[in-house]
């Protein structure tokens, strides 16, 4: 019979909150492979690392039931060990430690080193680009930089996550070619803030020739840019998104609000006439992009006025995609100095109103798209129905392309051209064009 200390440790890593944190596992990850140790992702495992999020009152809720449901489940002999790493550790380490003191250590978002020891590992410097890819075979997330240097009011990410930090040029190229290499076809940039990419490295705005230099990496066929601030954007990214095939013709940019009073105590460093300007010039450079973006409603100090300011403008810049969220009262930022006077029904029912103009605006763009072909790639089978998306889309957060699973059989990471049929506010139907 063997004993308990034989036991092959199998660890599961937790990821809660956004793609940056995804990132991060899938570099733990990698690393543990590396060390030899049996890891996996959200399955059943003795040792559990789990990498929290600290955003908003939701996410660090969400976290705060995920470690506490783990606490039980080790109590109850379940699992042998948790740890806790991530935005929220390094928001609230002490509290955390105070009040949930069962967990084995606590890391925060830069002790990866400190975290892999704990579970018997070493840290590999040369395993540049490894990490083991949670996301579907066909794309991946390139994480270009870390932390950030604009000062927002509401917005805790520089506590958690520090300065803006850019990842040199060639090391990305190589991860790139590594994730060409297991099958991923689409990159999708991700930072707190891509807009500001290489000014600390390189002393300049550096995104297009980061650009320049990913587009020749072999096997990738989407590139997709993700959170970029609307001020200082470098314009140099439109021209080659124009010339490059491979550069969607995409931009996810969260504008956040419209009204110069709160655009000025929200620290935007922009106003309602720039912003629509450099609106306006995107539609003019690339006039085939899609623009996504997010705004926050109930931000302290935002008045019926104000509001009606924003619905107004939502309507008249028709939007491709957006989102739009309840303000959250974070300790530690600017914004907490302020009265949170916005009573959380009101700040509910603006959201709603917001997500119901965009839903009307969606479904009038999509019922334009009824008789176009596009090229699509297939992310995967749910019930009868393959699911996909066009370049204009992208994974969890935009529309999806459905075609009948019983009529059709196609492979999930490949491309197909598909005619939409059928049009909703949100998904599209299409047949595959033979």
């Amino acid at each position: 019979m063997r004993t308990k200390s034989l036991k092959q440790n199998k660890i599961n890593v937790i990821t809660l909150g956004c793609s940056k944190n995804v990132y991060d596992s899938e570099v733990l990850m990698g690393q543990l492979k590396a060390n030899g140790k049996e890891v996996v992702h959200e399955e059943e495992g003795n040792v559990v690392v789990i990498n929290t999020c600290g955003f908003i009152n939701n996410a660090k809720e969400e976290s705060v039931n995920t470690i506490l449901e783990y606490m039980q489940k080790k109590e109850d002999g379940e699992v042998d060990k948790v740890f806790v790493t991530g935005c929220l550790s390094e928001r609230y380490k002490p509290d955390l430690q105070k009040e949930i003191p069962n967990v084995d250590q606590y890391f925060g978002t830069t002790e990866l080193p400190g975290l892999l020891k704990a579970l018997g590992a070493d840290y590999k410097h040369e395993l540049i680009g490894e990490r083991l890819t949670t996301t579907p075979k066909n794309y991946a997330y390139l994480k270009i930089a870390e932390g950030c240097d604009r000062p927002c009011s509401f917005c805790a990410i520089p506590i958690m996550r520090g300065k803006h930090k850019s990842t040199p040029i060639e090391n990305l190229v190589t991860e790139a070619e590594k994730l060409a290499a297991n099958g991923v076809k689409e990159l999708i940039l991700i930072a707190q803030d891509l807009t500001y990419y290489g000014l600390d490295l390189y002393k300049k705005r550096n995104l297009a020739e980061l650009l320049e230099n990913l587009v020749k990496v072999e096997g990738i066929e989407w590139i997709r840019l993700h959170y970029a601030f609307p001020t200082g954007f470098p314009m140099d990214v439109l021209d080659i998104m124009k010339r490059e095939p491979k550069i969607c013709n995409y931009l996810d940019i969260p504008l956040q609000h419209i009204s110069d009073d709160l655009l000025k105590s929200m620290r935007r460093g922009t106003t309602k006439e720039k912003t629509t300007k450099l609106i306006h010039q995107f539609r003019a450079i690339v006039p085939e992009m899609t623009i996504r973006t997010t705004l926050i409603v109930g931000y302290p100090g935002e008045t019926e006025a104000h509001f009606e300011e924003l619905k107004q403008w939502v309507k008249d810049m028709r939007f491709e995609r957006l989102g739009c969220f309840t303000y959250s009262h974070e300790e530690n930022t600017h914004a907490y100095n302020l009265e949170d006077d916005v009573p959380q029904e009101v700040k509910q029912e603006r959201a709603n109103q917001i997500m119901e103009i965009q839903s009307q605006i969606s479904w009038e763009l999509n019922q334009e798209k009824i008789g176009q072909i596009f090229n699509v790639v297939i992310d995967r089978k749910e019930g009868n129905y393959f699911v996909g998306r066009t370049e204009f889309d992208s994974p969890d957060v935009d529309n999806e392309v459905l075609i009948d699973a019983t009529e059709t059989y196609l492979k999930t990471g490949e491309y197909y051209n598909i005619k939409i049929t059928e049009a909703e506010d949100f998904d599209l139907y299409g047949e595959v064009v033979k």
